[in-house]
């Protein structure tokens, strides 16, 4: 029976049969929005989170998984990762970050990605992960299998969006990234998301 009504991106979208090695993500943000959207968890519609101030904009397509949660078991394996302890996840779901050489015009979509990597970021304090992923079926981007094939150029362009995405003018950035992780790493961290999501909502 096909649903009347819109399912929530986030609790009514499965993560994927696939799961870990092909992911469905939920996209909030393409690189030609001038503001920051965000889903609204209450209502699952995309939300205006703040305008972009300044000239940074997101690289890739940006969004989440589906049916994760970055809590202690994702704090747990970020702690084991850097050799330093981690109380707690930032409390939402798995961020990925999907490569893809064609134009996406809009976020609010969903699509298959394969995960090749990621970085281990920590944000105040909690473990807050980038999923890094090529879009499934992209035939240039589907040639990286891991992190390790991207130019470090592009790694680079990434890192310096996420430990500056969040800075106003004066203030000290509250992010940093503790370690670049391979595709095998990368699939520990959903594994860990999904069962944080599974302790905290399939109850």
């Amino acid at each position: 029976m096909v649903s009347k009504h819109k399912s929530h991106p986030w609790h009514g979208v499965s993560i994927g049969d696939g799961s870990p090695n092909v992911v469905n993500a939920f996209i909030e943000i393409v690189p030609t929005d001038t503001v920051k959207y965000e889903i609204d968890k209450a209502s699952g519609y995309l939300k205006i989170d703040r305008p972009q101030k300044f000239s940074n904009v997101v690289p890739a397509l940006y969004g989440f998984i589906p049916q994760t949660y970055c809590m202690e078991k994702v704090a747990e394996l970020a702690s084991q990762t850097i050799g330093k302890t981690i109380a707690k996840g930032d409390a939402d779901p798995l961020d990925i970050c999907v490569l893809s050489e064609h134009t996406i015009a809009h976020g609010d979509i969903l699509l298959k990605a394969i995960p090749i990597g990621g970085f281990c970021l920590i944000d105040k304090g909690e473990a807050d992960d980038k999923i890094i992923a090529v879009m499934k079926g992209d035939e240039f981007y589907e040639q990286w299998k891991d992190i390790t094939d991207c130019p470090q150029s592009f790694i680079n362009r990434l890192r310096h969006y996420f430990l500056t995405y969040k800075n106003l003018p004066g203030e000290k950035t509250t992010c940093e990234i503790a370690s670049v992780y391979e595709t095998a790493h990368a699939l520990k961290v959903i594994e860990a998301a999904t069962a944080d999501y599974k302790n905290y909502f399939n109850q």
